[in-house]
């Protein structure tokens, strides 16, 4: 059910693009729904696979532990695990959301969750040698060092203002 509003945005962002596309009679309406279709088909597996993961992390990882190490009650180690998994998690949102749900979905911390997908967004070492192929290594580590406390620090603001009160 919380799907239900993004996916009818998206549905509603759909159809018109489709209608305008369709309206400049060149054809395009076709392009897009084949490029639409080739992309699904290249990001179909990655999304499988990650949804498992999600879903097998809600089943598997035990609760007192999850508590333990990335809860609501973990504190800074939780964020810490929480800023260095996000750093290193490979793929686009297509693998870090549904990652992310699933953990929550086991008692993850809004703290570890903010820092996770800050780091992800932020860091994402598994794109750096594309950014240091392409922008060169003083402007990636420039980068870095300028977001290198972002993660943990979102994740303390979240942890703190949206964290569960006691």
């Amino acid at each position: 059910m919380q799907m239900l509003v993004p996916t009818m945005v998206m549905a509603v962002l759909a159809v018109a693009l489709y209608f305008v596309a369709l309206r400049r009679g060149s054809g395009e309406h076709v392009a897009g729904l084949r490029n639409a279709f080739t992309m699904t088909w290249q990001v179909l597996p990655i999304l499988v696979f990650a949804f498992i993961v999600a879903g097998l992390l809600q089943v598997m990882a035990p609760q007192e532990v999850v508590a333990k190490w990335v809860g609501e009650g973990s504190g800074s180690r939780g964020i810490l695990i929480g800023t260095i998994a996000g750093g290193l998690c490979p793929g686009g949102p297509y693998v870090s959301l549904p990652i992310v749900a699933g953990v929550m979905q086991a008692g993850a911390g809004i703290g570890t969750l903010v820092a996770f997908l800050t780091a992800w967004s932020l860091w994402a070492v598994a794109r750096l040698p594309m950014e240091v192929g392409v922008m060169g290594w003083r402007f990636t580590l420039i980068r870095l060092s300028v977001t290198f406390f972002f993660p943990p620090i979102a994740g303390f603001l979240a942890q703190i203002f949206f964290g569960l009160k006691k």
